[in-house]
Formats: structure tokens, sequence, C-alpha cells
């Protein structure tokens, strides 16, 4: 007899799965009661929460007419995002088309091909203590692209150019060591010394940091002994005719006009460093600095007007589907917050917590932050949210409030790079060329890893009643 072959699980297409949890949302506003906090002034100007105000109030569930204009709404609401996403696909594409990264790929693979499993640490590192102290895990939309090429020509995938990027950035950001976005807000919020626990913090920082370099490291190299082992290596093949052929024994040398083009596009990321850490530039500025950028190093490289246009639509292309699913995935919380369910489920669970016994009151609290991350992809948000609540809570449960805005920290951060509904990780996602149903086949074993380091963690906290 003829077997049939049992055809493998598959996950449905990123579309299909972001609009079921749209869906699901807007029937949960049938269910869940609606209710609300009241909002107040917080640290630093930012709006905040009153925990002693929760009150249900009268239904307001999402119609079909509603839920047909969430995905409209989601892009609008997603704007910053989407349209970053559009931008420095176009501007990437534009300095592909002038020739300089091509020849900077060829010569630094030549230069560092015989030590370039060395190169992932050493970067997931920078971009690590990077995000720890300014608090811009955002940041990786722009490591992925300039370091892709690079991570190609050295044989290794998409994956690796994504996780060094992404790895490093979120273990930076959630570890928080001096990081304003999570750590020193969750910290005035719950009424503690600023920084402070900053020991307890880059113990972690180096755990997770060296886990996360190992996990990588550890694929790169299989990936580099044999590529048909990638995740990612139909997706690639195009990358690898692009960097790979190059004669290894020829040095490529940039004409005079790729010269003045490479020192501008250096002069340019310069700027860029400068306004995001001294005149709090985020999406918008980085934007327009980005289409500044493509056109001014295009007409210095030789390019016409023309060909810089044509650059930039085609970048704009490469990235269509991914700046779509950034929209897609935020109309999951436009659906919950037109419901006014996304307060009641916050106060749930944050009620849940003081159910937990004593000994796994921190840990009850990192679950719970896990669990609201989904709903709250954005630290600064979550900490508005959720901070007010677990703060008191943690005085009434037994555990300190240092070891509260650590659960914080670490039920915020690592997740920023597994839920579909963090907008920026999924935009980063269509820069590298990556699925997301691909990225979590290869992200669960570091994430499982990850998540036991901070049960570990805060199981420590909690026994010691760490105060910092």
């Amino acid at each position: 007899m003829h077997k049939t072959k049992k055809k493998k699980f598959q996950l449905p297409h990123i579309y299909v799965i972001l609009f079921l949890f749209s869906a699901v949302a807007a029937i949960a506003t049938y269910f869940v009661p609606a209710g609300e906090y009241e909002r107040v002034p917080g640290p630093e100007g930012r709006t905040t929460i009153d925990p002693d105000s929760f009150t249900q109030i009268e239904s307001t569930p999402v119609g079909l007419t509603d839920f047909l204009t969430i995905i409209p709404r989601g892009l609008i609401d997603a704007g910053e995002i989407v349209f970053f996403t559009f931008i420095i696909g176009g501007m990437f594409m534009v300095l592909r088309h002038t020739g300089i990264i091509e020849i900077a790929v060829d010569n630094l693979a030549k230069k560092f091909s015989s030590q370039s499993i060395l190169l992932i640490p050493l970067l997931m590192t920078v971009f690590a203590v990077v995000a720890t102290l300014i608090g811009t895990a955002e940041l990786s939309l722009v490591y992925i692209p300039v370091i892709m090429p690079l991570m190609i020509a050295l044989g290794y995938d998409s994956l690796v150019a994504a996780g060094v990027a992404l790895i490093g950035t979120v273990v930076g950001f959630t570890t928080g060591v001096l990081n304003p976005i999570n750590t020193g807000l969750a910290q005035k919020i719950t009424g503690i010394p600023v920084f402070s626990g900053i020991g307890f913090r880059l113990v972690l920082f180096v755990a997770a940091i060296a886990a996360g370099a190992f996990f990588l490291m550890r694929y790169a190299r299989k990936v580099q002994k044999n590529p048909e082992a990638s995740f990612v290596f139909e997706e690639d093949m195009e990358k690898r005719k692009l960097y790979q052929h190059a004669d290894k024994a020829v040095v490529q040398r940039m004409t005079l006009k790729q010269k003045y083009a490479a020192l501008a596009t250096l002069t340019f990321f310069g700027i860029l460093v400068y306004g995001v850490l001294n005149l709090g530039w985020f999406m918008v500025e980085m934007s327009g600095l980005f289409i500044f950028m493509g056109v001014v190093v295009g007409l210095i490289a030789g390019l016409t007007t023309l060909e810089i246009c044509e650059a930039f639509n085609k970048g704009f292309r490469d990235v269509l589907v991914g700046a779509f699913i950034v929209g897609i995935a935020r109309s999951v919380a436009v659906v919950m917050e037109e419901g006014h369910i996304m307060d009641t489920i916050v106060h749930s669970l944050g009620s849940a917590v003081g159910e937990f016994p004593a000994i796994f009151g921190a840990v009850g609290m990192y679950f719970v932050q896990l669990l609201i991350n989904f709903l709250i992809p954005s630290g600064s948000g979550q900490a508005l949210v959720t901070m007010p609540i677990m703060g008191p809570l943690a005085d009434i449960i037994g555990v300190t409030r240092q070891t509260a805005v650590l659960a914080f920290q670490l039920g915020d951060g690592f997740a920023h790079i597994l839920y579909p509904t963090s907008g920026y990780f999924m935009a980063a996602l269509t820069i590298a060329g990556v699925t997301w149903q691909k990225w979590i086949r290869f992200f669960i074993p570091l994430f499982i890893v990850w998540a036991a380091i901070s049960v570990v963690a805060l199981t420590i906290a909690q026994l010691l009643q760490w105060t910092g």
C-alpha cells in the first residue's frame, strides 16, 4: 500500500495570526466587563494611572462596523513605525545603488574572515551597552541593514544579522543598567532611588548577553559549515549572490565619488547618534534624516535624481509587507482600547498576583508582566500602567519594590522580540527579510533560557529581600 505523507504543521501567515488575535480581542469586548483607571500626571510629564481608581463602566463592545476599520486605524496608530520602515528600506537601497556597501563589505569580509565568529559577541555587546544606557531598542532597525551585508559575506545568514541586533539590544534594554525608559521610570513611579540596585542588574546583563551570544554563535557556526542548515536558506539566495560573489584575492577600491559618499554616510550616522543622545530624536526625526541622507549620498556618488527615486521605490517595495504587518499588529491594542477592556485585564492580572504565596510573589509578578506585554508592547507604556499597581501590591505580599521593578523589566523586555504585537520588532524582521514564523522557530529555545534566568534571579531577589 502506498503511504500518504503526513503534512508537517505549518503556522498560518502572519496576517492570519494577527487578524485572529484582533478578532478574539473584539469578541472579548462582549464578555469582559469594561473598566478604566483614572489617568493622572506622572513622572517627567507623562500620564500614569491612579491604582485605587479602577471602576467598571458601561460596556462598549466593538461592533462589526468598528471591527471593519481596525486595520486602517491600526496602520494610522502605528504610523511612525510604518513610515520609518518604508524610509529606512528606501534609504539603504539608495546606498546599495551607490556601490559603497558592496565594496566596504567585500573588504571587511576579507579582513575578518579568519576570526569572523568573534564579531558576533563583539557587536552584540556594543549594541547591548548602547541600549542599556539610553533605552533605544528601536535602533536595531538601523543596525540590521548596516551589518546584514557583512554577515552574509562572512557565510552567515539573515537570522544571524537580525539576531545580533535584536538579541543584543533587547538584553541591554531589559536588564536596564542605566536605562531611563524602563528602570528609571519604573523606579520613579514606585518611589525608590533612581538607578539603585545597579550591581544586581549588571550581573543579569552579563548572564543574559552571555547566553544570547553562545546561542547565536552556535547557530552561526552551523550555518557557516553547512549553508543549507539555515532556517532562511531559500530566502537568502539573492543576498548570497550579491554579497558572496567577490574574488577573495582582489581588493576592490572606491572611486573618488564613492569615497566622498562613504564619508557623507558616516557623517550622517554621526548626526543620528548625536540627535538620539542629545536632542531626543525618535522615529519621525530619524526618518527625515534618512530621506535627506539618501538623496545627498546618492547625488555625491553620482546617481541621477531618477536613479535615486527608483532606488527609494525599490526599497519601499521590499519592506511593504512588513510595514503593513506593523499596522495590523497595532490593531489588537486598538480593539481593546476601544472596548475599554485593557484596564480591566491589567486590574485582574494585578489582583491575581496577590493570591500567590509570598515566596512566589516576585515570580508571579514576572509572569503577569509577561502576559501584559502582549497587550502593551512598550516599556514606558507598560511601566506607566502597571507599576502604580505593582508597587503598593509588592508591599502587601512581602516583595521589595526593587524586586517588583525587576519583575517588570524582565517580563516586559525579553518579550519585545517574541510577540507579533511588538511594532519595532516586526519592522526589524521585515528589514532583515525574516518571517515571524521562522524567527520564532529559531528564537524560542533562547527565550526559554532567558525565562529560566529571570525566574532564578527573581527567586534570589525575593529570598534576599533585595532593596539595592
